[in-house]
């Protein structure tokens, strides 16, 4: 952001449009030339001057100035209505004579103005007239077509409960919580459903907490006084099978608890809800009843495995964090079913393809027990279409003809080996999060949606040009997969509130799904409401056996070290390295991704090149990618490598730099930051935009300070000047000197250094555990299966609206997409070339009610 867009924003950073009417701000807009008219004119007369076009904040800000060269001129044009409206803007839409523009008052609200270059007369419009404006840029046939489709979603969401103010975003499991303690205190109809609900709660046909006895609020709560005295009369740490009898001639069936004391309280949360209901006591009862023992977790596409993956193509952070996901989950499960005194065992399945061309890792083996757990696998079902099996990998942005066959066969396979339904889907990413919508639909069972990064907001402006990329990336089918999904599911798990409703300044991921269009396609007047109580922060760890300070010399994984020093400080290049650091006492800077655009590990070799005195400060290593291009079939990968080897050449960077391919042994990986510590150093992570930051905690764990975007979760993770440091993706200059003077101060202050890596430590701690994590969703999967049932009809009515949308659009768009064949693909000579389609195959048509259908 340029120095004048601060000042102006500075200026009107306490003023809200949200808090007031909404043609508020139409209203007042032309009494602001009575005092500078002419200015303003002149202002809206520049932005017409070029014809149609989108004009960005920034692009908003520099032609302001041109026009309005004064200095105190623009101020005072800045400080009226016109300011008040550029301060909250985000776009607008240039339809000479007006301008529109789309603007954001505080975090998930958007309002829409049109002004009138002739007479600056103001109007508030709809997001659908605004969308119409915007597209009349791009397809003006389109726009004007009065019979183009419209996806309005928030039609059906007028009866749901929504939260109301920016900063409570995100909170949705508390935000059910009293909602639901509400509903109970003054409706007789919500203790019943309540009662209903819990007589459906079975494991393996058999009934848990309650039996036909206690079939009415009345008679629950009549019996739980009795049992309560009876339950006072025993030791605490009675067992429950001694008494088991006793409780089933009341009524009441096993799961409350394994011993007296347990059960106790547990019948007394639910006293409490009947009686008088609060939030805390609705939380902590469901949090106990027993409905979670199996799940279901998507995530289809890339190489999924535990071993010699990471690095392949689409194939990154999302694998660890599922992995110690899975972890997390069953140790927290066998928690609870102890705790509910039962005798069974979870089963997690982590559902992904099969790939017979596994390239030498287990992704042709249907299932794989996954390390560090006793009951849970991984299940690889083929994608398969009408020509057989698919042999090769393809990219995410390729999958979406497979993915309903996928679904029905995944289905089939879960059934036979959990020897039922699981009790939880989750789906990941935009392939996953479809397909357990898919399952989830079938079934009758609660859903999760974790989208970890939305394409969406990766490639600006990606939804009006979406015609000019979709041959290359399928755009048209992954926007309409996601906007399904996130409606479909019960709840979404999101791991920073920037991920849901972004900053100040930028929307977040699901919040740019609020109104947006594809041209000649279909227009989003309400995709999702980023005020949906269906939206929860649950923040990730990372595996604290494997990222642990470098200060715990017990458990540092010292055989590595060896191999380490080499990988790190070896002079001759080889196929694993390739630069050398020539003076190798100096600290280190290093940075571990995966070699796309978005990762922006070109720029920040870049900055360092540029920076003579970051470079004579500390080392740069970088592991990224592949080192030889033709060994990569990812198209963005192969043109960041081309780069990768120009920038070195350009900045003369060998003896200064190391460049490693892709590590995959998470334990070396580990050893790796905690010798990087060593060397006070620190790690940088430069990404345009991350979702959440996987190696951010992962060094902040092993106690490396860290530099991370301001794009994204990083900002959330890192206090910035206090446990890290943020910087700016867009400003390369900034953000090198700010890592300069981070290691020139620790240059004069030793101590520095060590009390930034002490409070990564103690932000980790209190913040980012699996354990926290996995408490977090289990309870979140508790509450929002009864909270689907409380809004049965609203859901049913919603599923009927998916369901013509996914016939009518998704299936259609999904055919138009190539089905590769199974000839080894050739490397491509150039980024814009992309995969020739293969035949195509005609796809059975498969009954949609057997997804959709009620």
């Amino acid at each position: 952001m340029d120095q004048m867009t601060q000042e102006m924003t500075q200026g009107y950073s306490n003023r809200t449009l949200s808090a007031v009417p909404e043609n508020e701000a139409a209203d007042n807009m032309p009494q602001a030339p009575r005092d500078s008219s002419y200015y303003v004119k002149r202002c809206i007369a520049k932005y017409i001057q070029h014809g149609k076009r989108l004009l960005k904040l920034h692009q908003l800000m520099n032609e302001l100035q041109q026009c309005i060269e004064d200095g105190a001129k623009r101020k005072e044009v800045l400080e009226g209505t016109l300011g008040y409206i550029l301060c909250s803007t985000q776009e607008a839409a240039v339809v000479p004579p007006h301008v529109a523009f789309a603007i954001r008052p505080s975090p998930g609200y958007s309002k829409y103005l049109k002004v009138n270059a002739n007479d600056l007369t103001v109007e508030g419009i709809s997001a659908s007239d605004y969308l119409k404006l915007k597209e009349s840029i791009f397809d003006e046939k389109w726009a004007k077509d009065e019979n183009a489709l419209e996806i309005d979603f928030g039609a059906l969401d007028h009866s749901m409960p929504h939260l109301n103010m920016s900063s409570s975003i995100g909170n949705g499991f508390s935000s059910v919580s009293k909602y639901l303690s509400s509903g109970l205190c003054d409706e007789k109809k919500a203790r019943e459903l309540l009662v209903e609900y819990l007589l459906s709660i079975q494991l393996n046909g058999e009934q848990l907490m309650i039996n036909e006895k206690l079939n009415t609020p009345e008679k629950l709560q009549g019996e739980l006084v009795a049992v309560e005295v009876f339950l006072s009369s025993l030791p605490e740490d009675t067992p429950f099978q001694q008494f088991k009898q006793r409780l089933k001639d009341w009524g009441f069936e096993k799961g409350w608890g394994d011993t007296a004391r347990r059960v106790q309280e547990t019948m007394r949360s639910l006293s409490e809800v009947l009686q008088a209901p609060d939030p805390t006591n609705v939380e902590i009862l469901f949090s106990r009843l027993p409905n979670v023992f199996k799940i279901v977790i998507f995530s289809p596409h890339g190489y999924f495995g535990q071993a010699n993956v990471l690095g392949l193509p689409d194939t990154g952070g999302q694998v660890v964090y599922i992995l110690d996901q899975v972890r997390a989950m069953e140790e927290e499960l066998l928690l609870r079913i102890k705790n509910q005194g039962l005798d069974t065992k979870p089963q997690i399945l982590v559902i992904t393809r099969l790939i017979p061309d596994a390239q030498g890792t287990k992704c042709n083996q249907e299932r794989e027990a996954i390390d560090g757990t006793k009951h849970s696998h991984i299940l690889r079902v083929p994608f398969r279409s009408e020509n057989g099996i698919l042999r090769q990998w393809i990219s995410r942005f390729d999958v979406y003809p497979f993915l309903e066959r996928f679904a029905q066969d995944a289905t089939a396979k879960a059934l036979e080996i959990m020897a039922g339904k699981p009790d939880l889907i989750i789906g990941n990413y935009t392939d996953g999060s479809l397909v357990a919508s898919l399952m989830a639909n079938r079934l009758g069972v609660t859903q999760a949606t974790i989208a970890h990064a939305l394409e969406k907001t990766k490639y600006e402006d990606s939804d009006v040009n979406w015609k000019e990329k979709d041959p290359k990336y399928h755009f048209s089918c992954q926007y309409t997969a996601d906007i399904i999904a996130m409606n479909a599911t019960d709840f979404i798990i999101t791991s920073t509130y920037q991920e849901i409703a972004g900053s100040k300044d930028s929307p977040g991921q699901y919040e740019s799904h609020t109104a947006y269009t594809l041209p000649g396609l279909y227009r989003v007047v309400s995709g999702i409401n980023v005020f949906d109580p269906k939206f929860n922060i649950a923040s990730p760890g990372a595996d604290q056996s494997v990222y642990f300070p470098f200060t715990d010399k017990n458990k540092r994984f010292t055989q590595f070290q060896p191999a380490i020093e080499e990988l790190l400080y070896n002079d001759v290049d080889n196929e694993e390295h390739i630069g050398y650091l020539k003076d190798k006492k100096k600290p280190i800077i290093f940075s571990m991704a995966r070699l796309d655009t978005v990762k922006n590990i070109t720029g920040l070799t870049e900055w360092y090149g540029r920076n003579e005195r970051l470079r004579g400060l500390v080392n740069l290593v970088l592991v990224a990618g592949f080192l030889d291009p033709s060994k990569s079939k990812d198209r963005e990968e192969m043109a960041e490598i081309k780069k990768m080897h120009m920038l070195i050449e350009k900045y003369q960077l060998k003896g200064q730099i190391r460049w490693i391919a892709t590590q995959t042994d998470r334990h070396r990986n580990g050893e790796l930051y905690r010798f990087i510590a060593e060397t006070k150093g620190a790690f940088v992570q430069p990404a345009f935009y991350e979702a959440f930051g996987l190696t951010v905690i992962e060094a902040m764990n092993c106690g490396l300070p860290t530099f991370a975007t301001n794009q994204g979760g990083p900002a959330e993770i890192i206090v910035d000047g206090i446990s890290g440091f943020h910087i700016d993706p867009t400003n390369g200059d900034e953000s090198s000197n700010k890592i300069a003077e981070f290691f020139a101060k620790c240059k004069g202050d030793s101590n520095y250094w060590h009390t930034i890596s002490a409070a990564s430590l103690q932000r980790i701690y209190e913040c980012y555990t699996w354990k926290i994590y996995a408490n977090k969703v289990l309870n979140m999967s508790c509450i929002y299966s009864f909270w689907r049932r409380v809004f049965k009809e609203e859901k049913h009515a919603k599923q009927r609206y998916i369901q013509m949308f996914y016939n009518l659009q998704f299936r259609n768009l999904a055919k138009n997409v190539p089905i590769p064949s199974d000839e080894v693909p050739k490397p491509a000579t150039e980024v814009a070339v992309r995969r020739q389609p293969a035949k195509r195959a005609r796809r059975t048509q498969t009954g949609l009610h057997r997804w959709f259908g009620c």
